[in-house]
């Protein structure tokens, strides 16, 4: 599927933040805001724009991400479908991905503690542990998302590689119950109106966008995002999991990779690898030069690595639906 140039510039301010107005979006791409928004509604229809999301940092709302990596045995595609179901209607499910390789299924949850988790993977055997196998589990320590630079590349500029962090461990921050109910409506509504939200809260716009100005000051709102399907414009997501010889190494491994204008993602965890890396790339190909390259400028850091194809993100959300 072919998009214009205009639309791809489009698709990357969105990335950077979705609450973006379509006035501040058409001065920046030289478009008038009716056009802006037929495109925007083009790329809704045609699927390449799925939803807009809000960046929650939910380890400072008091949980924990947790992650499990499953592959399939003895199922069949109805099965599978049922599997991914579950996950997707679990409201403590945040990310749900379907994934060609070294696992079949990826599924990351925010819990509040390990009882909480325990409950949920009891429930989870109970249903469908015969069809689990090869099953990973990982705490979910740091996480680093970046802009989707590869999309406008006359706009990228790599000592700008704004991004965004979310870190577990840091201290809990108390909010409101009516905070609560907004990042409940922002958490896949990010560019609902002001006017909209106060209707659904029965409040003043103004009340909302002083809280939301708030919950973005204390870094709870970490930015605006959109969920794409970018396999549609043929680029294929990728992850790969680095295991460190030199672990004093990693924090410039991550410095070092976070130029790349295809990387949109890096993340630490206890229990899987070292250092996860995200990237959006035409070919295979550009994955491996990504790793011969960083073999080459830290020869002594990298044991191995192992990468493989995240076929499908079923569902991006980070507030829990609790």
């Amino acid at each position: 599927m072919k998009i214009d140039k205009k639309s791809l510039q489009i698709l990357y301010y969105l990335n950077l933040n979705s609450r973006m107005r379509l006035v501040e979006i058409g001065k920046k791409v030289k478009l008038k805001k009716n056009t802006i928004a037929y495109k925007i509604n083009n790329l809704i229809d045609r699927g390449i724009i799925k939803n807009f999301y809000t960046h929650i940092d939910a380890y400072r709302l008091g949980y924990i991400s947790f992650r499990l990596y499953a592959s399939y045995q003895y199922t069949t595609p109805e099965i599978e479908n049922s599997i991914i179901k579950y996950f997707l209607t679990n409201k403590n499910v945040w990310r749900l991905i379907s994934i060609k390789g070294r696992y079949d299924l990826g599924v990351t949850l925010w819990i509040k503690d390990t009882n909480s988790f325990y409950s949920f993977w009891k429930k989870t055997i109970d249903e469908y542990g015969d069809y689990l196998t090869n099953r990973t589990f990982s705490a979910c320590i740091q996480s680093f998302d970046y802009p989707f630079s590869f999309l406008s590349m006359e706009n990228f500029n790599p000592n700008s590689r704004d991004l965004l962090e979310m870190t577990g461990g840091g201290k809990i921050t108390d909010i409101e119950d009516f905070d609560y109910k907004l990042l409940r409506i922002l958490a896949n509504n990010a560019r609902m109106s002001y006017a909209k939200i106060a209707k659904l809260l029965n409040v003043s716009p103004t009340r909302v966008r002083y809280r939301i100005k708030n919950l973005e000051k204390m870094k709870i709102i970490q930015g605006y995002g959109t969920a794409m399907d970018l396999s549609k414009l043929d680029f294929n997501h990728y992850k790969i999991d680095i295991y460190l010889r030199e672990h004093r190494d990693r924090p410039k491994i991550i410095n070092y990779l976070k130029y790349n204008p295809n990387l949109i993602h890096i993340s630490t965890s206890a229990g899987v690898s070292d250092v996860e890396v995200e990237f959006y790339v035409k070919k295979i190909d550009e994955v491996y030069n990504v790793m011969r390259d960083i073999v080459k400028n830290f020869p002594d850091a990298i044991r191995n690595y192992k990468h493989f194809t995240i076929k499908q993100v079923h569902k991006i959300r980070y507030m829990p639906e609790i």
